[in-house]
């Protein structure tokens, strides 16, 4: 991952996730040093909170680090959507 990176914060109900996008990266979206996927494996979460990216066609554009905590799944998600 390069050294450049926006980050965010949001939070929902008692979530909270810090979300880092690196520029010029492939896609790799990687939550609580998991991959995205094995964290969040039900059907549809992931793209949920990629949604913004793929709007504007960056999702392959970007490397995701996040860091969730608290809360439910629906919850974390939202929180990292935000």
């Amino acid at each position: 991952m390069s050294a450049q990176y926006y980050e965010g914060i949001g939070r929902r109900k008692s979530a909270s996730a810090r979300v880092r996008l690196f520029p010029g990266g492939t896609g790799q979206v990687t939550i609580n040093g998991k991959d995205g996927a094995e964290y969040l494996p039900r059907f549809g979460d992931m793209q949920v909170f990629m949604k913004p990216l793929s709007h504007i066609g960056q999702e392959k554009s970007y490397d995701v680090s996040i860091h969730v905590n608290g809360g439910g799944i629906s919850g974390q998600r939202d929180a990292i959507l935000l």
